[in-house]
C-alpha cells in the first residue's frame, strides 16, 4: 500500500523544491552577473591593459638598451605596475561609480612597487616602506569607513 502525503509533507517538500530550484537559478544567472559587474567597472580592465602595454614598453626599451633608465626593466615594469594600480585605488576612493574595496588593491601596489624599488635601493629599504605603506592603507580604509 502506498501511503498518502499529508498536506504539511506535501507544503514542505514544495518549500523545499522552491529552494532548490532558487539555487539552481542562482547558480544559471552567476556568469551573467560577473559579465555585468565587467561592464560596469571598466576600470580594473584599463588598469591591467596599462600595466601590460607600459611594461612592455618599458621591456622593449631596456632590451634595445635605450639609454634612459637606470637600472633593470623589470624593476622599471614593477614599479610602474605598482604606481598604476595605486591610482586605481585612489580612483577608486574618489569616484563613487567605481568604489569597491581597496585595502587589497593598496597592499598590490605597495608589493609591486616595492619589488621594482628594491632593484634600486636594496631589500633592506624597500621591505621597511612596504610595511609602512601597508600601514598607510589601513589607517585610509579606516578613515573611509568613518565617513
Amino acid at each position: 500500500m502506498t501511503e498518502q502525503p499529508s498536506p504539511e509533507r506535501e507544503e514542505w517538500g514544495s518549500e523545499k523544491g522552491e529552494k532548490e530550484d532558487e539555487k539552481q537559478h542562482e547558480k544559471e544567472e552567476k556568469p551573467r552577473d560577473m559579465a555585468e559587474k565587467w561592464r560596469q567597472d571598466p576600470l580594473s580592465a584599463m588598469v591591467w591593459a596599462a600595466i601590460l602595454i607600459i611594461g612592455g614598453f618599458v621591456l622593449i626599451l631596456d632590451n634595445l638598451r635605450v639609454p634612459i633608465f637606470r637600472g633593470n626593466g623589470w624593476d622599471i615594469a614593477l614599479m610602474c605596475a605598482g604606481l598604476i594600480v595605486g591610482v586605481e585605488a585612489v580612483v577608486r576612493s574618489l569616484i563613487p561609480e567605481y568604489s569597491r574595496p581597496i585595502r587589497g588593491t593598496l597592499i598590490l601596489a605597495a608589493v609591486l612597487f616595492g619589488l621594482g624599488l628594491s632593484g634600486f635601493i636594496g631589500w633592506g629599504v624597500t621591505w621597511a616602506l612596504i610595511i609602512i605603506a601597508i600601514g598607510v592603507s589601513i589607517l585610509v580604509t579606516g578613515f573611509r569607513r568613518g565617513r
